[in-house]
């Protein structure tokens, strides 16, 4: 025989379960990020250890910057953690993220065949291009708005080579339109140059004949940023959630964990929030 107290206990089942789905979907956030974050091994190795301090969970959206920026700018994430400096001062003064923060740095190295058959090795990235451009050198461009392309495109630009349809005019630079990862992967398949992340390289297997042809140029400098979408443009915005994320990844323990990442001994990233 079922008692008013069983009753009663029943009743209060449904609103157990929605009090504890509603902290399920409180605790985690859409963080939109760059394919160099993903494919180089951060994330897995990082995002854990904020659960760890915080509880929250994040559910990563791995694109181009350009593009994780417009998802800021649609409201479709909390919290954004790209490498386009000048694109990311823009959607903060443009009022769809609240402010943007340094976390890390790396840089960018152009990758080519040992044999570099357009003799572009050294230490400037400008005289670099200006051979591939003679050469009419096979170049992979990621061609997808990233923050990588963007650096792309400004190399090209002090180069003095034009860029009609934001890529170069001669015949054998090929924009895939992907991320770092099938970017390198086709430059290994077809002996082609292309400009990488320092990340992504190092993490990257499939490297056939390629080596690092260009680095240490200071141009090459490659910094991130880490900004909370606005909720005076979307109120849905996990501002809470997210601005703990900004919070701890800025912090001394987000920046140590950073710091600790490493393939093979080497550092990937290197942490400067507070420099």
């Amino acid at each position: 025989m079922i008692t008013l107290k069983t009753l009663r206990a029943l009743a209060l089942v449904p609103l157990a379960l929605s009090a504890t789905l509603a902290m399920a979907q409180t605790n985690s956030i859409v963080m939109a990020s760059t394919t160099s974050t993903e494919q180089s091994g951060l994330f897995p190795y990082l995002l854990p250890e904020f659960k760890k301090a915080t509880g929250i969970d994040i559910k990563v959206v791995a694109v181009g910057t350009g593009q994780a920026i417009d998802m800021g700018r649609r409201g479709d994430a909390d919290v954004l953690f790209v490498h386009d400096q000048v694109a990311e001062e823009k959607v903060v003064a443009e009022g769809f993220a609240i402010k943007r923060f340094p976390v890390m740095y790396n840089d960018f190295v152009l990758i080519g065949p040992a044999a570099d058959p357009a003799k572009a090795k050294g230490k400037d990235i400008v005289e670099a291009l200006k051979k591939l451009n003679t050469a009419n050198a096979n170049f992979i461009s990621r061609g997808d708005k990233s923050g990588t392309h963007a650096a792309e495109l400004r190399y090209w630009k002090t180069a003095g080579i034009e860029t009609p349809g934001d890529k170069p005019a001669f015949a054998n630079y090929k924009a895939c339109g992907c991320g770092m990862g099938p970017a390198l992967n086709i430059a290994a398949s077809s002996g082609a140059y292309v400009l990488a992340d320092r990340g992504t390289w190092l993490s990257f297997k499939n490297r056939g004949d390629l080596a690092v042809l260009v680095e240490g140029d200071t141009k090459l400098f490659n910094q991130y940023g880490v900004m909370v979408v606005n909720p005076a443009k979307h109120p849905q915005t996990k501002v809470v959630e997210a601005q703990k994320f900004v919070d701890w990844v800025i912090s001394p323990a987000g920046q140590n964990v950073i710091a600790g990442y490493k393939i093979n001994g080497e550092q990937l990233f290197f942490p400067n929030a507070t420099k």
